[in-house]
């Protein structure tokens, strides 16, 4: 039942401390809910402003439109809200490419980047502590289902990079070419903070830096988001 307590407990969860207090984190719309199924979340309950769809295991509760928009953190909400429970990831040792995010802060940029790994088939994204939560409903919202797929463990960087049996490579205004650079087999792809990139003492572990040429007028900078959709396609466009 959706009482004014729950609502309340439901507008806190776009705050990661309210997230890790109970343990919960929304997920909205039935098209993004129904990748949950089979996932290793766990949908505790499902509001929806409409009776159309059905879940064998889970009741979805009516609301209505004005409560949907109550426990939405969208501006135009969509057709539900799920309830999920946290999960805590575990870190695959055997991965042989990594997507390693030192710092990225936007909360778009890394739902896209957690879209691209689902896209590429990589298994594992390594984000250090600081990078943003990928429970943030902005996240969420971002990767589109992809989050339900793609393993997202938290950790030191520089002990993690230290202690990997991969190639670290990465992103540098400096670096080769990546048209013309090789790639090695198993690999760690770093991508830096949207404002500062790689940060000094995760650059010490670095084995190699790469870079994108730029072939028109002169920009500050690629979106890092952007930056990893070219740099992920050149680099599975020599698989086939």
């Amino acid at each position: 039942m959706l009482t004014a307590h729950k609502i309340k407990v439901l507008q806190s969860l776009d705050k990661k401390k309210f997230r890790q207090k109970y343990n919960l984190f929304l997920v909205e719309g039935f098209k993004t809910i129904r990748e949950l199924i089979g996932s290793r979340f766990k949908i505790v309950e499902i509001f929806s402003a409409k009776d159309d769809e059905i879940f064998s295991s889970i009741d979805v509760e009516r609301i209505s439109e004005r409560e949907l928009k109550k426990i939405s953190f969208l501006q135009n909400p969509k057709d539900a809200v799920a309830v999920c429970e946290l999960s805590e990831n575990q870190l695959i040792t055997n991965s042989n490419f990594n997507l390693v995010l030192d710092g990225i802060q936007d909360p778009g940029n890394l739902g896209t980047i957690i879209r691209l790994a689902d896209w590429f088939g990589i298994p594992q994204i390594i984000c250090s502590d600081d990078t943003a939560d990928f429970y943030n409903p902005k996240v969420v919202q971002a990767s589109m289902g992809s989050f339900s797929r793609v393993n997202i463990f938290y950790t030191n960087l520089p002990d993690f990079l230290r202690n990997s049996q991969n190639e670290n490579v990465g992103t540098d205004m400096l670096g080769e070419n990546i048209y013309t650079a090789d790639f090695p087999k198993n690999i760690n792809l770093i991508l830096g903070n949207e404002g500062n990139g790689i940060r000094k003492i995760t650059e010490e572990f670095l084995d190699r830096k790469i870079s994108i040429p730029r072939f028109g007028n002169p920009t500050e900078s690629l979106n890092v988001s952007i930056a990893a959709g070219i740099i992920l396609g050149e680099i599975f466009s020599r698989k086939f």
